[in-house]
């Protein structure tokens, strides 16, 4: 028994030589094809969606996904959790740094005296 492929996009084009129909599983991938057989010199490029809209050359624009969110810096996106506070600073302590209080003098009465 042949196993058939399933080609949701159908991309076609004609030349000096004949036409080409060739199919492609994704959107991003006809239209990377059908830009290729553009700039190759295809005449009458198309390509036909799964629900049978036949795009012309000047429409493969509207295969594009959205770029709203690829256009961006992965640290400008925006998540969906609320923004954490940001820390505050602490100073940090050393163990073996001496301390940075100031000493002030104290007089020293001697021994004291034990009743």
């Amino acid at each position: 028994m042949a196993r058939t492929t399933r080609v949701p996009y159908l991309v076609s084009g004609t030349n000096e030589y004949g036409s080409a129909n060739l199919g492609r599983g994704s959107a991003t991938v006809a239209l990377r094809l059908a830009r290729k057989l553009l700039r190759e010199g295809y005449m009458d490029v198309r390509v036909c969606t799964p629900r049978g809209r036949v795009l012309q050359s000047s429409e493969l624009d509207e295969l594009a996904p959205p770029q709203e969110t690829s256009d961006m810096a992965k640290g400008q996106q925006r998540s969906n959790r609320e923004a954490k506070k940001p820390k505050k600073e602490k100073a940090k302590v050393i163990a073996a740094a001496p301390s940075r209080k100031e000493v002030t003098w104290q007089p020293d009465f001697g021994p004291a005296k034990k009743k």
